[in-house]
């Protein structure tokens, strides 16, 4: 199994909560992660895509009662969403009424997508009840200096991470986006036709960090306005799509208003787009889209819980890549996202760090050397910015 850094949050969470939601796409690895943590305690699993597992579950308070000194791991629980009223009940009564061998924290861990329904019925079943955790693909701060550029091209998904070769690993990620599209997005209720869902997936791929133009897409979809927002939505709470807000503030300048848009992982930006190899990738116009996006997930994903993720641009062009503002921190993080081996700043850079006088700016870029680049800015690599970011 990977080591993956949530397993210590993970931990956390069902040790100071009654019950945890892991949520993420499919095929990141919730199962194994629960699975590997169910060899450590009295546990039970039951995955709710099998009929046999979901039976058991005709009677939900029935059966959970009988496990109330063991870990309950519910695995794909939107096909299940309304035993959130069950486990409500069963958290209360184990409060109140607690009973020999009986737990009050740790006792569910719910495993599923991060749709809007299931977090809307969880969270007003459950509130006060249940902690939310995300886990993402695997992101740089989670392999060696030597395999971030095979992260980087084959994406975070263990499946296709470890796969045999890069054509494997590509069939793995094309079957990714199908199941999603003609399978997965229809469960949860949406009705968008599979085509025009994947092209409007493979506009965003193709436009991997620009400013959202919402009336671009439209026309190009031949759709309405709240038809792409729309679609926008749904890509963003499955966790397949991140919106990168612009930082705002008054700072007595014109700042940009609409959001970043990137594919979450790289290696869906590079199935989308059909890029097979690091030669094909590195001669493709979206690569510096591309690294930059997987650097902001990294780096988001590197941070504590809590940390607030923003870009910064003004009308002048004063720019900064990716904002970090760390809970207790006074000021946030400036972050320019190079690809390449010299990495040179633009006056925008420098403009936009007088303005925000940010606690820390930080280049990365794709050496493993640390060096000052000029007074307070430093040039690092992606992993050990991640490493910075989590232990500062």
């Amino acid at each position: 199994m990977i080591e993956r850094r949530i397993a210590d949050e993970l931990l956390t969470a069902l040790e100071e909560s009654p019950a945890v939601a892991l949520l993420g796409p499919r095929q990141v690895g919730k199962t194994t992660l629960a699975l590997e943590l169910a060899k450590s305690r009295p546990s039970i699993y039951l995955d709710l895509e099998s009929e046999a597992d979901a039976a058991k579950l005709s009677d939900p308070e029935l059966y959970l009662r009988q496990h109330a000194d063991k870990l309950v791991i519910l695995d794909e629980i939107q096909r299940a969403p309304r035993i959130f009223q069950s486990l409500r009940g069963l958290i209360d009564s184990g409060r109140r009424q607690p009973a020999d061998g009986t737990q009050t924290n740790g006792r569910f861990l719910v495993l599923g997508p991060a749709s809007i329904d299931l977090l809307r019925q969880s969270s007003e079943t459950l509130a006060g009840r249940i902690r939310y955790l995300e886990l993402s693909p695997l992101d740089a701060g989670e392999v060696d200096e030597d395999q971030v550029d095979p992260l980087w091209l084959r994406g975070g998904f263990p499946e296709s991470l470890l796969a045999r070769s890069l054509p494997a690993s590509l069939r793995c990620r094309r079957d990714f986006i199908r199941t999603y599209l003609e399978r997965d997005i229809p469960q949860l209720g949406p009705r968008i036709a599979a085509e025009t869902l994947r092209r409007f997936w493979t506009m965003l791929a193709h436009q991997q960090g620009a400013l959202l133009n919402a009336a671009s897409l439209a026309r190009s979809l031949a759709v309405d306005g709240k038809t792409v927002a729309s679609y926008l939505d749904l890509l963003v709470d499955l966790l397949l799509v991140r919106r990168l807000p612009p930082w705002h503030g008054n700072v007595g300048k014109r700042l940009v208003k609409s959001p970043r848009v990137y594919v979450r992982d790289s290696g869906l930006v590079h199935a989308l787009l059909g890029i097979e190899d690091m030669e094909s990738l590195l001669a493709h116009p979206v690569a510096g889209g591309s690294w930059e996006g997987f650097a902001i997930e990294s780096l988001v994903a590197a941070s504590p819980p809590g940390t607030e993720a923003h870009f910064f641009r003004t009308a002048a062009g004063a720019e900064i890549d990716l904002l970090l503002k760390r809970p207790g921190d006074r000021a946030a993080w400036a972050i320019e996202i190079k690809r390449g081996l010299s990495p040179r700043l633009g006056r925008g850079f420098y403009h936009a760090c007088e303005t925000l006088e940010p606690m820390r700016q930080r280049v990365v870029y794709s050496d493993a050397e640390r060096f000052p680049l000029s007074e307070g800015v430093v040039a690092t690599s992606l992993p050990a910015l991640c490493m910075e970011l989590s232990q500062a």
